[in-house]
């Protein structure tokens, strides 16, 4: 089988494994940057450090099995030689990029989990935070359009 049949038989495990990929590198980045290095706060905010020490270990846990799962089927996809890194990557940017939205939107604003900062004006940051995610999503989205017709995979990059 051809390559270009191959893409076009798993064009959403593209999809998918991108987009597991992008929720696991965009909740590493959170928990490496945001929780461990500059301290700004842990993924459960509402009791002790302790308590918010022992979520953050999940949330990392959560981001390596999604990491190394997008993985796996890229790992799958290469196998096949059907894996199209234009369609991965609009996953990847989707996944990170609806990962950050959810987080911005709903763990921060409804469920008020944690913020980003604290004891600082925060619609800043919030601003920036919101604004980075639907940009990923818009762009994500972009791609993923492009790579989803059969004119599309008589084009490689």
């Amino acid at each position: 089988m051809n390559t270009s049949k191959n893409r076009s038989k798993h064009l959403s495990k593209n999809l998918w494994s991108g987009f597991l990929f992008g929720i696991g590198m965009a909740a590493f980045v959170d928990e490496t940057v945001f929780h461990q290095l500059l301290h700004w706060h842990h993924f459960y905010d509402k009791s002790t450090t302790t308590v918010g020490l022992v979520s953050d270990g999940f949330f990392h846990a959560f981001s390596w099995f999604s990491t190394i799962g997008g993985l796996f089927l890229v790992a799958d996809l290469r196998r096949r030689k059907a894996f199209w890194f234009k369609r991965w990557w609009g996953g990847v940017l989707l996944g990170a990029g609806l990962f950050q939205f959810y987080d911005g939107t709903i763990q921060h604003k409804l469920m008020r989990l944690h913020q980003i900062r604290y004891d600082v004006y925060i619609l800043p940051y919030d601003i920036i935070w919101n604004a980075l995610a639907l940009i990923m999503i818009a762009i994500g989205v972009f791609l993923l359009i492009r790579t989803n017709t059969k004119n599309a995979l008589g084009v490689y990059e």
